[in-house]
């Protein structure tokens, strides 16, 4: 035990150095964690051990799964749905299957839209968001009428977060009470949510 405690403070102090160099073999109480000493082994057990409480990345998210309270919630609620990062995914495979994914993925981009503040970004944004989902020359095109549509023309000489907002609550719209109706009913859902029931059960 005395010659492991040794072993860990000459990590830990390390021969000194010149300012402004980093030391060699840093001890993984840095920021960075990047060495592989026993601090930072326990570190990455316990990180491993805790569940997921926050939605770090879209990756995280992906590996968590709905729970029955959760499926049967949709069902009562589009706006829970589509708050719902597995609740869009599922949502997503049943427009799919009506050739009509592209709403929700115009409606998904215009919502990182309204997050982004850089504004040239803003302007790239924008300007994809149209060429894929608005152009009558996209195979992507949504269904928009022409008084938003000269609304969005309008606004691309000067792109903005929001230039969207009203072509998003009327696709939105659309999918509340066109596919969403249809979702409730399809075998993608009843699926979902009889294997939730079967692993209640198990």
């Amino acid at each position: 035990m005395f010659e492991m405690r040794k072993r860990q403070q000459g990590r830990i102090e390390g021969p000194p150095q010149a300012p402004g160099h980093p030391r060699p073999n840093t001890c993984c109480l840095c920021w960075c964690g990047c060495c592989k000493c026993l601090w930072n082994e326990d570190r990455r057990e316990r990180s491993e051990r805790q569940t997921c409480t926050k939605m770090d990345s879209i990756e995280a998210t992906e590996e968590q799964h709905p729970t029955l309270d959760e499926v049967i919630a949709w069902s009562r609620s589009f706006e829970m749905m589509m708050r719902s990062p597995e609740g869009r995914d599922v949502f997503r495979e049943f427009l799919r299957s009506e050739y009509s994914e592209e709403n929700l993925m115009f409606w998904m981009a215009c919502e990182e839209l309204k997050k982004e503040t850089n504004s040239s970004a803003i302007d790239e944004k924008a300007r994809i968001i149209y060429e894929d989902y608005v152009s009558i020359l996209s195979p992507k095109e949504v269904s928009l009428d022409s008084r938003v549509r000269e609304v969005i023309n309008q606004s691309l000489a000067e792109p903005s977060g929001t230039m969207y907002e009203e072509a998003q609550l009327q696709i939105y719209t659309l999918m509340h009470r066109d596919s969403f109706p249809r979702f409730l009913s399809s075998s993608v859902y009843r699926d979902l949510l009889n294997s939730k029931r079967v692993c209640l059960d198990t």
